[in-house]
């Protein structure tokens, strides 16, 4: 499973973001992102949260706590990435307003296109190896075809087949996350997934991005006066980042090569992987507190 892992890790990743992004433009129409023009301040808020607030505290982090290169590119790749399919899941889950979940997905995956590969350029060009050039016109494309292109594809379906589209999405989801557990097991296989050379120094850091994370997003709304419902949403947007694209992303800029050192990948990954296990248990608080509040 390793061996075969280590040849096809690129491909899987590919695999199971196209399928991810199909799966979430089956559930979205062109009427879904009619809300940016009826809720300006809290989608303009949002966005700009998620695209300048969250690489902001990430530049903090890097610049003061990060010891390794590994960890530096980790944090910023999980900056520069927005929100998926599962933040909106989650939102609707917490009685949060989804569709404004939805529209701020909606426009920073566009925005990722161009903010993605700027933010890693600026954020970790110092902590990559000698004589790394950052392939910006790559990530571009990648984004192009396994993001934004599904994406489109996913909301074409649902268009012109309405009766359908919600059992294609069901499907397209499954198979992405199957094919995340198949990276998980190949990783770990393949002797990738090694807490204890990630250090401890490492996993506290990375949980504090988290936590500065989920604290700002909270601050800021309590001072802009979102409503509970918009909140919400903002929260699980800058929280639930899109893992998927952060695993393609590392499998195309560090390649798996059998017999050479791969430490950097091999720190990116977990750190990719650890946020979004933290992710997902901060998500399911959020889901029981904001019920139990909306009953209260």
């Amino acid at each position: 499973m390793g061996e075969l892992f280590l040849k096809y890790e690129y491909g899987l990743a590919a695999f199971q973001l196209v399928f991810a992004m199909l799966g979430m433009g089956a559930t979205l129409s062109v009427s879904d992102f009619k809300d940016v023009l009826r809720e300006p301040k809290s989608v303009t808020s949002g966005t700009l949260m998620q695209l300048l607030l969250v690489p902001a505290i990430a530049f903090m982090f890097i610049e003061a706590g990060a010891q390794t290169a590994g960890i530096a590119v980790g944090i910023a790749l999980i900056a520069s990435i927005p929100g998926g399919t599962t933040s909106n899941i989650f939102t609707y889950m917490a009685r949060g307003n989804a569709p404004l979940s939805i529209s701020i997905t909606g426009i920073t995956t566009l925005a990722c296109l161009i903010t993605t590969p700027l933010i890693l350029s600026i954020l970790v060009t110092e902590h990559l190896p000698p004589g790394f050039s950052m392939p910006t016109e790559q990530i571009i494309k990648e984004i192009g075809f396994t993001l934004l292109l599904p994406l489109c594809m996913g909301m074409v379906i649902l268009k012109a087949l309405p009766h359908y589209a919600a059992w294609i999405s069901k499907w397209c989801i499954r198979a992405s996350i199957l094919a995340i557990l198949l990276i998980v097991i190949g990783s770990s296989s393949a002797g990738r997934l090694d807490l204890d050379a990630f250090g401890q120094s490492n996993t506290l850091l990375l949980l504090g991005f988290f936590a500065v994370i989920a604290l700002v997003t909270w601050l800021v709304g309590e001072l802009i006066g979102f409503s509970e419902s918009d909140q919400t949403a903002i929260e699980m947007e800058l929280i639930v980042r899109n893992i998927n694209l952060a695993v393609l992303l590392k499998a195309s800029l560090f390649p798996i090569v059998v017999g050479a050192d791969n430490s950097l990948g091999d720190q990116v990954f977990l750190a990719i992987l650890l946020y979004g296990a933290v992710q997902l248990l901060m998500a399911a608080a959020l889901i029981v507190w904001r019920r139990r509040s909306s009953r209260a």
